[in-house]
């Protein structure tokens, strides 16, 4: 049963990763700046279920396990959450600056 609980938790974490980066990134027509602020809305979202679901994986598989439990940040959501949301910040960043300094120098009939 635990197992299963495991691989519940881990699929929402990534379920809500995916949400963030729809915030993020695939809302055509809103500015930057609205952009930045429903992607840290869904950045505290995915935040909490990620560590909740890295407490699901600490819990032990026996009652008396011999191995010590991995801590919080060893988790593999935890680990999962980390590693997106730094790639998802470098690549929200350079978006911003390729669409605000270099789209405007290739792109001379703009619409806006």
């Amino acid at each position: 049963m635990l197992q299963i609980a495991k691989f519940l938790a881990l699929v929402v974490s990534i379920l809500s990763l995916c949400a963030l980066a729809s915030h993020a990134f695939f809302v055509p027509g809103s500015p930057w700046e609205d952009r930045f602020l429903d992607a840290l809305a869904m950045l505290g979202l995915a935040g909490s279920i990620c560590f909740a679901s890295g407490l699901i994986f600490e819990i032990p598989n026996r009652r008396f396990d011999p191995e010590p439990t991995p801590r919080l940040t060893q988790t593999l959501p935890v680990r999962l959450f980390f590693w997106a949301v730094g790639l998802m910040a470098v690549l929200f960043l350079l978006s911003w600056f390729l669409a605000d300094y270099f789209v405007p120098m290739i792109w001379k009939n703009q619409p806006y």
